[in-house]
């Protein structure tokens, strides 16, 4: 077992967070330019590689990967992080990505909700109270009835919807396949699905955004790899509060690149989802304990 060191989780977690939040600027340019189920597709052609060349170096190969009691299940989760991942950079599109992060950064609150359903976790009143708050904020970014509201609004909540779905239905994989093998499913059955809707929205692409492809399928890989060197060495719970930067660096690179701009609403509501989303995951730990 890898020996824990909480202050290179947390380095490895920023550093992914700033991974992340770059592949999302490129996917924000790509699916301008080209169809977003195109771009989606190439990214899993290159993230299925990875996850098999992971999975050929570990104990079984690609055989011991592959192995799992609940194939429906697993399948399930692949085509739903591959929906998400659509819905979601749909969303880059429509909103920028000031808007999108700040709405889709409601994701650890849905956990937090579906989790006594989903897998019947107790949630004690103070965390659903901190998930109430939390949605207040929500309410806040999106401004109903204020004249401002779009339905593309909701596309980056259904995203964060979605990504909750798929956060649960993990853990509930876990309980009798292995971290490695939910990852080999993730990348595999994504790939699979995205190559039968992708392939009929191919388009041309010059060589300069070939380039950009390029960067967004290794970016992509590279972000995985210090995620699970990040889950290696520190435990989640003391690493999970600093995903939230993804949130700040995908938020500063739509002003500086996107020429986007935060509004007071997105502002305020964005800093009351992340202090409930905080606040719940700081409650998970104590209950832990």
């Amino acid at each position: 077992m890898t020996e824990q060191n909480t202050r290179l989780g947390i380095l490895l977690m920023v550093t992914t967070t700033f991974i992340f939040a770059m592949q999302d600027g490129i996917s924000r340019y790509l699916a301008g330019e080209y169809n977003v189920y195109m771009v989606v597709m190439i990214r899993y052609w290159f993230f299925a590689a990875f996850v098999m060349t992971v999975a050929s170096r570990q104990a079984g190969g690609l055989r011991a990967a592959a192995a799992t009691k609940q194939p429906i299940l697993q399948a399930f989760r692949g085509f739903l992080l591959a929906a998400e991942i659509c819905v979601m950079v749909a969303g880059f599109v429509l909103l920028g990505l000031v808007e999108a992060h700040a709405v889709f950064a409601s994701y650890p609150l849905l956990i937090a909700a579906l989790s006594g359903p989903v897998l019947g976790e107790y949630v004690g009143p103070r965390r659903w109270a901190a998930i109430g708050v939390g949605f207040v904020g929500v309410i806040v970014i999106l401004q109903p009835g204020f004249g401002v509201f779009t339905p593309a609004a909701i596309v980056p909540l259904c995203a964060a919807l979605m990504f909750a779905l798929y956060g649960l239905l993990t853990r509930y994989a876990a309980r009798l396949d292995s971290a490695a093998t939910s990852f080999f499913w993730t990348g595999t059955t994504g790939a699979v699905a995205m190559t039968f809707v992708g392939i009929w929205f191919w388009e041309p692409m010059t060589a300069h955004d070939w380039a950009w492809m390029t960067a967004l399928c290794i970016t992509g890989a590279a972000g995985h790899w210090t995620l699970i060197k990040c889950y290696e060495v520190a435990e989640a719970s003391s690493v999970q509060p600093f995903a939230y930067l993804q949130l700040v660096f995908a938020s500063a690179l739509g002003l500086v690149v996107f020429g986007e701009v935060i509004e007071t609403h997105v502002a305020v509501g964005a800093g009351i989802v992340v202090a409930a989303g905080l606040f719940t995951l700081w409650r998970a730990r104590v209950s832990g304990r």
